[in-house]
């Protein structure tokens, strides 16, 4: 008999995040749950709320939190050089006036995991959800340029999504073989190359690591390697994969309330539509 070993996979994108807490407040209500779970970027952040079995914190951080003029935009950008304050985010609205607290993930069922970038090493690795601190979730979701590079015992790190957009190949390196994958892009979307002004700007901006320049330059090539694993992985019933259905007009940096409260919902009703599936997945005795 194989033995079945359960992932959930989140890409990261912003505030089209919104789909992926959807979805994840969707799992709450079915009360679905993994073994292993991986989380990039924003999708780290909804994986903290998912964890934590917190509905109302996946709607507040990826709908009416979010929409906050004071982390995006002109007022952050006078007040910190850059158009998303992530101090602001984290240390005051998510620390203080949401009142989350990481260490109340220390005893989660689920071995959860998230990625870094380690500009001292120029490579993205993962840790778990049970040991990481606060200020190393803000460096999961720190996009190079926007946000600033985020010190934490005398490391350089930033979002892991430099180079794992989705985080399926660290959940088959573990042996995962039952991959529930959400993402925030259309089933059509192809990632573009980076343009080369940005390349250099990367290589101007972070003279500590020669890499990842390098890593950026060949971003739209890994994005398109984990596309294709997942597809094989589905090809094998090794995988679901789910994306919005529809074309939303949110974007990365910018959606209004009622754009974010319709993804959301989107990403609810997507996961519903497949409900079936998704179970079928996960029946642990195959």
């Amino acid at each position: 008999m194989k033995k079945i070993k359960t992932a959930l996979v989140l890409e990261g994108g912003g505030l089209r995040g919104a789909y992926t807490a959807g979805a994840l407040s969707w799992l709450l209500d079915n009360n679905i749950f993994f073994d292993n779970a991986y989380g990039i970027s924003t999708g780290a952040v909804h994986l903290c709320n998912y964890l934590s079995e917190s509905k109302e914190r996946l709607y507040d951080f990826s709908v009416d939190g979010i929409v906050d003029k004071r982390i995006i935009g002109i007022r952050p950008f006078l007040r910190c050089g850059r158009i998303v304050d992530y101090d602001f985010l984290f240390d005051h609205i998510i620390k203080e006036e949401k009142q989350f607290d990481i260490n109340d993930l220390r005893d989660c069922k689920t071995d959860a995991f998230i990625g870094l970038y380690e500009l001292n090493e120029g490579k993205t690795r993962y840790y778990s959800i049970r040991e990481i601190s606060l200020n190393e979730l803000k460096a999961s979701t720190s996009l190079p340029i926007i946000g600033k590079v985020v010190k934490e015992n005398g490391r350089e790190i930033l979002d892991g999504g430099i180079t794992d957009m989705i985080p399926i190949e660290q959940a088959v390196a573990d042996g995962c073989n039952r991959n529930l994958i959400i993402t925030t892009k259309p089933l059509d979307y192809v990632r573009k190359p980076a343009k080369k002004a940005i390349v250099e700007l990367m290589r101007i901006s972070y003279p500590q690591c020669k890499r990842i320049a390098e890593d950026y330059k060949i971003r739209h090539l890994n994005y398109a390697k984990q596309i294709e694993l997942i597809r094989k992985l589905e090809e094998n019933n090794e995988a679901v994969y789910c994306y919005p259905s529809r074309n939303s007009n949110v974007t990365r940096m910018g959606g209004s309330r009622e754009e974010l409260s319709e993804l959301f919902d989107l990403g609810y009703q997507d996961m519903e539509d497949r409900k079936e599936q998704i179970l079928k997945l996960l029946e642990k005795d195959c």
